[in-house]
């Protein structure tokens, strides 16, 4: 395999691994209310493990409100009991066929330590690209060492893969902050 192809083939995967990285932190809180918050929350339907986004519409009408309206208005209690128990830390409020959640004000305290999350978030992201720069070495210097690519193409494989590793973990930190500074503006 070519190097030039190693190098695409890791620069997918690190573009991969900034994909996760936004997905993970669209469940970090910040002050305003995100259908994100909830959209992969999994509740029973019909005996399988469903997000909400697939089993219901989730609006947010207000900055500190979303509205959750299911497309089966028999499985509000299924989704209820999901809510209340994830992570979020939010009661739900039963309103007919619709469930609310209210979305309080973050503490400068809580603020803190979602910011804190959102780095570790972040951190975990960065050590994934670099287990893929690592692979993607190894890959080279088998490469080299099957004598199917040079020493030369080795380096510089070695120096392209860097400089992505590079350019990637700067796209992390560059989400990270702007989460943490969102969690902190709001």
């Amino acid at each position: 395999m070519p190097t030039k192809e190693i190098v695409s083939q890791t620069e997918a995967k690190m573009k991969k691994a900034l994909d996760a990285l936004h997905d993970d932190l669209k469940s970090v809180r910040t002050g305003r209310a995100s259908t994100a918050l909830v959209e992969n929350i999994r509740a029973d339907f019909y005996g399988t493990p469903t997000p909400l986004k697939q089993m219901a519409t989730l609006a947010t009408p207000q900055f500190d409100m979303i509205v959750i309206k299911p497309f089966d208005p028999s499985s509000v209690k299924e989704i209820e009991k999901a809510i209340k128990s994830s992570d979020l830390s939010i009661a739900p409020i039963i309103d007919g066929k619709i469930i609310r959640l209210n979305i309080p004000p973050l503490s400068e305290e809580r603020r803190k330590q979602l910011g804190v999350q959102a780095k570790q978030i972040g951190e975990q992201a960065k050590v994934g690209i670099r287990n893929i720069r690592r692979d993607a070495i190894k890959h080279l210097e088998k490469q080299q060492k099957d004598k199917i690519i040079t020493e030369d193409d080795l380096k510089g494989g070695k120096k392209l893969v860097d400089d992505k590793t590079k350019v990637y973990a700067d796209k992390v930190d560059k989400v990270v902050k702007q989460k943490a500074d969102e969690i902190m503006l709001d």
